[in-house]
């Protein structure tokens, strides 16, 4: 056994609730709204080659001697902004879900949640695991939507880990879950109830997170998965195709990302008269950053100083009952046949 393999029982060794799991894997945050870590994340974050797809000779100078310098103390205080008192709401709200889901899936299936950049790393969430008896394992990414720069991402970080196993446990991958009528529904119903408190906007715009226009260029399905997504919620709230758009937001550096970009629309929507702008971003699974920081400040301040009234942000599913119901749904029809997951199959 070699040092990095961990702890595994042998076969005839105990056997404990985490024998079949399912990992929840969100993108990650700083361990604090400071400058330092916020340095340490990014340098993970922005390091990974399925994030940026430039030569590592040309694209790591310019990140550890540009970006991170220049980037790191703003992005704390954009962090420091949003940051509630049990820690990053990314961090929480994940693993809210996460308990929520353990609930709806029963003991005999062990949830965990871990973050592919910062902590708890991958690594560090798949060991615990297998010092309880991890033998077969359901790895979830907290992405709706396809792309390489987030879902293959994951994939890359759990193999890198097993890679170092002796043992391996029987391992299946969940890649989108866009198409899932309860999670399609759920999206549908949160806006409803966003209607319900708080006045139906004049427009419903929904923002996606961004990605060059290279990666769609290559073969990357998320620009079709996302308008596809829209689309779908559209139609269960029965809108009318002049009420809705999408769009893309987060946009980093020079190179020609998905298009419209969520600020050339939320200037447009301003100039055009639009009194109250609805605006959701149902490619994050909860809340985060670019969402309670990007749309729902920044955006909204945009807005309003362009002649816009106000933007109304709705929030992510998070930690709703409703959300961990469609991925227990999901959870169990990719474990069915495994052990734990017959026994959850008629909840």
């Amino acid at each position: 056994m070699t040092s990095t393999d961990p702890a595994l029982p042998g076969a005839d060794g105990p056997q404990t609730s985490a024998a079949t799991a399912v990992l929840l894997v969100n993108l990650g945050t700083p361990t604090a709204p400071t400058p330092a870590a916020v340095r340490r994340f990014l340098a993970e974050f922005l390091a990974d080659p399925r994030v940026v797809e430039l030569p590592r000779w040309l694209w790591l100078p310019i990140l550890n001697g540009a970006v991170i310098p220049l980037r790191s103390a703003r992005v704390a205080r954009a962090y420091a902004s949003i940051w509630q008192d049990q820690g990053s709401p990314l961090q929480v709200y994940s693993q809210a879900l996460a308990a929520l889901l353990q609930q709806a899936l029963g003991p005999e299936v062990t949830v965990a949640c871990a973050m592919r950049y910062g902590e708890p790393s991958i690594p560090q969430v798949m060991r615990k695991l297998a010092e309880q008896g991890l033998r077969r394992l359901l790895v979830l990414p907290l992405y709706p939507q396809y792309s390489a720069t987030t879902t293959a991402s994951v994939f890359d970080a759990v193999a890198a880990e097993l890679a170092t196993w002796r043992r391996q446990p029987e391992l299946r991958y969940l890649t989108d879950y866009w198409q899932e009528t309860a999670w399609q529904e759920a999206i549908a119903d949160s806006i409803r109830s966003h209607w319900q408190r708080q006045g139906r906007g004049d427009h419903l715009l929904f923002s996606f997170h961004g990605i060059p226009q290279a990666c769609v260029d290559a073969g990357d399905p998320y620009a079709r998965q996302c308008q596809a997504s829209a689309r779908a919620v559209a139609t269960l709230l029965d809108l009318a195709p002049e009420t809705w758009s999408v769009s893309f937001q987060s946009r980093l550096g020079r190179a020609q990302w998905l298009m419209p970009y969520t600020e050339q629309v939320i200037r447009e929507r301003a100039a055009a008269g639009v009194g109250q702008l609805d605006v959701l971003s149902p490619g994050f699974a909860v809340d985060c950053l670019e969402t309670l920081e990007e749309i729902a400040i920044e955006y909204d301040e945009l807005f309003r100083e362009n002649g816009g009234g106000r933007l109304a942000y709705i929030p992510a599913l998070n930690a709703d009952p409703a959300h961990a119901q469609a991925l227990a749904v999901l959870a169990r029809r990719h474990g069915s046949g495994w052990p734990g997951f017959a026994s959850a199959a008629g909840q």
